[in-house]
């Protein structure tokens, strides 16, 4: 059985989807405008499909330093770029934005890769991190059999977290030379 069963259900009322980003597996841009996609005027599940209240919340969240802006630039970054130099034959802008605010990107970016148990905890290792998930979502969205990629993503890259980690490390305030050489080797 193939996935798309998953996301996508035929009813006597109609054709349900899960998100616009259904069109852009075809490789299509949706019938949705990137308007409505960014206000949140489109298919898709409670809580991912209005990018500007995602991006508010974001906002709030890091005017409240409780998540630091490393992740989910790097991944929205990495994303926007991956998309926009292989836009799959339409035009190069307008696919990136159907990329980034069609399905559950900036829900993924801003509070699921943000999680302090699960993400990295030095600043190289958090930029790497989302550098890697967003990679993984493109990778994922354009060669696997789901359409969406974002959690799979994230997943992959926590596994990932414990040598990431490793990548920055702070060394030890106060210790001589010798001790912090022997630090960073460790």
């Amino acid at each position: 059985i193939a996935p798309k069963y998953m996301v996508r259900f035929l009813s006597v009322d109609g054709v349900t989807e899960a998100t616009p980003l259904h069109h852009m597996v075809m490789p299509a841009l949706p019938e949705e405008s990137i308007l409505d996609m960014f206000l949140g005027n489109c298919p898709g599940s409670i809580g991912e499909v209005s990018a500007l209240a995602l991006l508010a919340g974001g906002a709030y969240l890091v005017c409240r330093k409780v998540i630091s802006v490393r992740i989910p630039l790097a991944y929205l970054g990495t994303v926007a770029v991956l998309t926009l130099i292989f836009p799959m034959g339409n035009p190069s802008i307008q696919w990136m934005l159907c990329q980034i605010f069609g399905g559950g990107l900036m829900l993924g970016a801003i509070f699921m890769a943000t999680d302090y148990v699960t993400s990295p905890l030095t600043t190289k290792g958090q930029i790497v991190y989302g550098i890697g998930c967003g990679a993984l979502t493109v990778l994922i969205r354009y060669f696997g059999g789901y359409n969406e990629g974002v959690s799979y993503a994230i997943l992959i890259m926590n596994c990932c977290v414990v040598l990431l980690d490793r990548i920055g490390r702070p060394t030890k305030f106060g210790a001589p030379a010798k001790k912090r050489k022997e630090a960073v080797q460790k």
